[in-house]
């Protein structure tokens, strides 16, 4: 049986104020037609739904029945409706973020600082990954997108944005403060102990790349799990690493910190968003996006 949800949208109201006049009136309709839908839904059905008094209109125990059914639909899709309205306002709504070490405390932050300001009823959900975990967290649905740092393997079903590039800088503790004041090849450095992250991360791989380029090995005498965990390494004199400058931001030069001047240039790296094109972003997460494309095209 296929009867016009519109039927059951004028029944619910009529049955709900218990009369055809106000339903008319919220429908923006008139009675006549108000009247003719619910014969034609009756006929449809089978059945007598309203009985009309001199108190009124009343539900029959089949319009009962129906309504118990019906109301509960028609409070659903009021719901609905009225939750695409506030995430079309953006003043509701969830984003979901993959985000590495780097990405975040370099970029991300103060973007969601920015966005948070501007629309405070959005939910934001940012899990701490390495890059190929948050890659992986994209793949299965797990975040709206990514914003990590490169190198990144990503799938033919992923788009890439570059939001900013970064080169680390190298630093050391006051035990190798005579490294410092002059430049240093890798070859030497590589000669101190090297605090770097873990052998499965692409940080590492980057790193390891760079020192083979220069006919070296690169054999960390302390993994990190997070980027985060190497300045106080350093600062504890465990051995030399590399930070992004925005790590150093509250370090005072000399007094635990060492920043080395080094031959070789480090290599190039890049803060970037990575989105799945065939997973569509809500309303939130677009704006989201947009925020930090607009940011790296004004930056």
């Amino acid at each position: 049986m296929y009867i016009s949800y519109d039927y059951y949208r004028v029944f619910y109201y009529v049955a709900r104020y218990r009369s055809f006049t106000q339903a008319a009136n919220i429908l923006l309709n008139n009675q006549p037609n108000v009247t003719r839908t619910i014969k034609n839904l009756e006929r449809e059905l089978g059945c007598t739904l309203f009985v009309r008094s001199s108190r009124g209109v009343s539900l029959t125990p089949e319009g009962e029945k129906l309504y118990a059914h019906v109301r509960i639909a028609a409070e659903h899709i009021q719901e609905g409706e009225q939750e695409l309205l506030l995430d079309r306002g953006l003043q509701s709504g969830v984003v979901s973020i993959g985000a590495s070490e780097v990405a975040l405390h370099c970029l991300l932050l103060p973007v969601l600082k920015q966005f948070r300001e501007l629309y405070p009823g959005i939910r934001l959900r940012v899990s701490n990954y390495s890059t190929p975990q948050a890659v992986d967290a994209l793949k299965n649905g797990l975040v709206d997108f990514a914003v990590v740092t490169t190198p990144a393997d990503t799938s033919p079903q992923m788009k890439l944005s570059v939001l900013r590039t970064l080169r680390e800088q190298a630093i050391c503790g006051p035990a190798f403060a005579h490294l410092a004041g002059r430049k240093i090849s890798l070859a030497e450095l590589a000669q101190y102990p090297v605090i770097c992250l873990g052998t499965q991360t692409k940080t590492y791989a980057l790193y390891h790349d760079w020192f083979l380029q220069h006919h070296l090995t690169l054999a960390p005498d302390i993994e990190a799990a997070t980027a985060d965990q190497i300045l106080p390494m350093v600062k504890n004199n465990l051995g030399i690493g590399f930070v992004p400058e925005e790590f150093l931001k509250n370090e005072t030069e000399g007094e635990g910190i060492r920043r080395l001047q080094l031959a070789e240039e480090v290599p190039e790296r890049a803060i970037c968003l990575i989105r799945h094109t065939e997973h569509p972003l809500s309303i939130a997460a677009a704006k989201l996006e947009q925020v930090l494309l607009e940011k790296e095209r004004t930056s």
